[in-house]
């Protein structure tokens, strides 16, 4: 694991944004959510997203992605940012604040932060529509 982490901090991740990636933290799926989304962006990433909800605050939060490094650790960052949250301050979340959580990307990975947080809009979106 030592030279991917090398290589992920030679291209302009932070610290948090490697642990975040290399630990996979929130990756994977909640059975029965309250709401999921599954949302494929422009560059052809994909990701899902997976809320357990309780009179409005956001109890769990996983996601599942088909990307790259910048897409998993964007997907990490936003479900920890969110977990114990109300919906209105979850959506309220920017694109800014991923990126400032994150200490970090390279520019050109500020795609995988629009995606999660694409996904995350269509999710809530989701669940008021039911």
């Amino acid at each position: 694991m030592g030279k991917i982490k090398e290589l992920l901090k030679n291209s302009g991740y932070s610290n948090k944004a490697i642990d975040y990636y290399t630990k996979k933290v929130n990756v994977g799926e909640i059975l029965n959510p309250d709401t999921s989304f599954a949302y494929t962006g422009p560059c052809g990433d994909t990701a899902e997203i997976y809320l357990k909800i309780e009179s409005g605050i956001i109890k769990d939060a996983k996601f599942q992605a088909i990307g790259c490094a910048g897409a998993f650790a964007s997907g990490s960052a936003l479900t920890e940012m969110i977990k114990g949250k109300k919906l209105e301050v979850a959506e309220k979340i920017n694109e800014q604040d991923i990126l400032i959580h994150l200490g970090g990307m390279p520019d050109q990975k500020f795609h995988c932060v629009c995606l999660l947080k694409r996904t995350l809009e269509k999710a809530i979106k989701a669940f008021k529509g039911k």
